[in-house]
């Protein structure tokens, strides 16, 4: 599996100023753009194989659902214009990603538009289809027949035409035909070509068109409700930005920010870029990032990203990353990234949809010859059967069966914090069989807490203890120093000031405070000073036991107390392993960490095996172990010696919390460090699987029932199809296929 990291580029402008511009490759040598024409999926087939035609496009993904192409290319031989006017040539619209939204919009409007003109000029053909003798209802009905099939219909023969000059069927080849026929046979019939008394039916191509173009009409609202998810990221970033400078406080657009400017936000205020807060402070709504609806505290020195808001209070922002750069701009990228992206099982859609016209068209054929000519049936009647069969069958819904879903399912995702960087991975992640967890960071909280203050007998007073560690430990930048000061100011006790202070690298500290010589440190420390452990040695041997790194206090000659620290499980830890367990998926956490302290951890956080004091080489050793008994295995890690294991996994997952390298090589990203999201990722994943599953299984047995109905097989019974009706059912089997899809936002809702 192939697994390229993430890399964002800005360009410049003559004046030195960054430029952010989506149409042009970023990095270099990828370009993503929106298509307009896209049909079916005889259409995206059609675009990949001409783009794939050109020597420097190593890579071509056309997604139906969400109308946008995305090229890997060799930037030396080709470029951004080349690229475009390949599409072009193909005969459909590309358009930059910066404006493939207003184009959308625009685009739904036409659709609407072109359905109500069509439909306004079709109800006067039908409601007097009837009436034949009158030359003047005829002649009207002509007139709007025309009028539709050559301004509404237009649509059909352009993508028709394009299909041809590149040897390709597609839909619009399909439905050109049928209101064609429709059309001239009744023109023909009009002017009496055909012999007298032949029979008119000029409402059939004309309410044909209506109906199909209301059926793309309903079907491009629902594509629309599909996306919403990176809708609403785009319409996150800040427009305007408070720029403080020498001479004061200036408002102006977000865009003119540079790298190491300084911006003003107060309450309710979009933050415009990512930064550091240099001063001030107050509650940050992360929710859109992170998917926590509960604000975070931010102080002096902590990071915030641009498009979150400020809730309260007021800070000093230093720009770090702006444009292409920034956190929300490469989640944006990814997303669109991961909803171009093609599922496995989009591969069965594609071979039949790559045959699906041909075999329609050869069946149309048929169905008139046998009406016509083995059952001895009127003209017009094998006719109609044929164009009937003609405009039923369509590919739309097949091709449409796998991105919509994909698109759902990664959006559901990205609003709970989780970031699917390849679509593909929500088909994948549905089948682990295996899933290994690093340890520190991932089940822990990667930094040491003080979980035990043990005082020598009933006479010591632990707050004055906590106050004597906390006081000894003030100037140390040890971790574990670090965590007793946190657990000191958490219980409300402040470092006093000591004197004489000495640090000792492997023992501990000794300094003067309150009229006593205060040693801080282990045994060595202990043992150097006379200083006897007796007193607590059953207390101190449970704590060892349970895997708890010991820290001594002793006044003087005499010990006081021991404090113990631990890097404890993360809350909901173990109960994330718990629901793996349930999915029916193997747990193994894999640790660089010593045997006895693993084994605490994998007891207390349920986890179905262990391997401790792993090298970063055999953790991918280990991958490749499950992958050798033919198992699909997932890496959850946040560190750069977890990224070769998690490259080599069919799944990485990195905690945000970790590195950039981990980040880079995985395949999600949890933004809010919470193992839970893992087992919510593998559910999404499988309610999506099935949700493609079924829409793949309704198109199949769509076309296997629609078609015999169209070509009149129970007409015995009674049962027919008119053409303009089976227009309409092809149209709506694609509207049914993307609103199921739409229903896997009810999972999203039980998270």
């Amino acid at each position: 599996m192939n697994k390229e990291p993430i890399s964002i580029s800005g360009e410049s402008n003559a004046d030195g100023t960054d430029r952010v511009e989506d149409a042009r490759p970023e990095p270099d040598g990828e370009l993503t753009f929106g298509v307009r024409g896209l049909h079916c999926a005889s259409c995206v087939n059609t675009l990949e194989k001409k783009l794939l035609e050109h020597p420097a496009i190593t890579t071509a993904i056309v997604n139906l659902a969400a109308e946008t192409g995305f090229v890997r290319f060799d930037p030396q031989k080709i470029g951004s214009a080349d690229i475009f006017s390949i599409v072009h040539a193909a005969g459909y619209t590309p358009v930059e990603m910066n404006r493939a939204e207003t184009t959308q919009d625009d685009g739904l409007r036409s659709g609407r538009n072109w359905f109500i003109f069509s439909l306004l000029a079709s109800l006067p053909i039908m409601f007097t289809m009837g009436i034949h003798s009158n030359r003047a209802v005829m002649q009207l009905n002509l007139l709007l027949a025309t009028a539709v099939q050559f301004s509404a219909g237009l649509i059909f023969y352009r993508g028709a035409w394009s299909a041809l000059k590149n040897r390709s069927a597609n839909m619009d080849v399909l439905v050109a035909l049928g209101t064609s026929a429709a059309y001239f046979y009744s023109l023909a019939a009009y002017f009496g070509l055909l012999g007298p008394h032949r029979e008119v039916f000029f409402e059939t191509s004309a309410m044909l068109i209506s109906f199909i173009l209301l059926g793309k009409y309903l079907e491009a609202r629902a594509r629309g409700k599909a996306s919403e998810a990176l809708k609403k990221l785009l319409h996150l970033q800040a427009d305007k930005a408070c720029l403080v400078t020498e001479t004061g406080e200036k408002e102006v657009p977000a865009s003119v920010i540079r790298v190491g400017d300084v911006v003003l936000v107060r309450a309710g205020d979009i933050i415009p870029v990512d930064g550091v807060v240099l001063d001030g402070g107050g509650a940050v709504n992360e929710s859109m990032i992170t998917g926590e609806s509960l604000p975070v505290l931010k102080k002096a020195g902590d990071t915030v990203s641009g498009a979150t808001i400020g809730t309260n209070g007021v800070m000093r922002i230093r720009a770090t990353r702006i444009g292409e750069a920034t956190l929300l701009a490469q989640i944006i990228k990814m997303v669109r990234e991961a909803q171009g992206d093609r599922a496995p099982i989009q591969k069965f859609a594609d071979s039949v949809s790559a045959w699906f016209v041909p075999i329609v068209l050869l069946l149309s054929a048929a169905t008139f010859v046998v009406w016509y000519s083995v059952l001895a049936s009127d003209f017009l009647t094998a006719f109609r059967f044929a164009i009937a069969v003609l405009v039923i069958a369509c590919p739309c819904a097949m091709g449409l069966a796998t991105p919509t879903a994909i698109m759902v399912g990664s959006g559901i995702a990205l609003g709970r914090g989780i970031l699917v960087k390849r679509g593909s991975v929500l088909e994948t992640i549905s089948k682990l069989h295996v899933l290994l967890l690093d340890k520190t960071g991932t089940l822990t909280k990667g930094t040491p807490e003080m979980t035990d203050l043990v005082p020598v007998a009933r006479s010591v007073d632990p707050i004055k203890l906590l106050e004597c560690l906390a006081t000894a430990e003030a100037y140390s930048a040890h971790p574990l120093a670090q965590a007793a000061i946190t657990a000191a100011r958490e219980a409300g006790v402040e470092p006093g000031r000591a004197a004489d202070f000495e640090e000792r690298g492997g023992f501990g500290v000794t300094c003067s405070y309150g009229g006593f010589q205060l040693a801080v440190g282990n045994e060595r420390l202990m043992a150097e000073i006379g200083i006897v452990l007796t007193p607590l040695s059953k207390k101190c041997a449970e704590l060892t036991e349970a895997g708890k790194s010991l820290v001594y206090v002793a006044a003087g000659n005499s010990l006081v107390g021991v404090a113990a620290f631990a890097d404890t499980l993360k809350p909901g830890s173990a109960e994330a392993i718990a629901e793996l367990r349930r999915m029916g998926i193997t747990t193994c956490m894999i640790t660089g960490d010593h045997a006895d302290v693993a084994a605490i951890v994998a007891k207390q956080a349920g986890v179905d095996s262990f391997e401790a004091e792993v090298m970063p080489v055999r953790k991918r050793e280990v991958v490749q172990d499950y992958q050798s008994r033919g198992m699909i295995v997932g890496m959850v890690g946040d560190g750069i010696n977890d990224a070769p294991a998690l490259a080599q996994a069919q799944i990485g997952i990195a905690i945000d919390g970790g590195t950039d390298v981990a980040k880079e090589t995985g395949d999600i990203v949890l933004m809010r460090n919470d193992l839970m999201d893992v087992v919510r990722a593998i559910a999404i994943g499988r309610a999506t699987l099935a949700k493609i599953k079924q829409n793949l299984f309704w198109a199949l047995c769509y076309n296997i029932l629609g078609i015999p109905i169209a070509a009149g097989m129970l007409s015995g019974y009674g049962i027919t199809l008119k053409p303009e009706y089976a227009g309409l059912a092809m149209a709506l089997s694609s509207v049914s296929v993307v609103l199921n899809s739409l229903l896997l936002k009810r999972i999203g809702k039980s998270m």
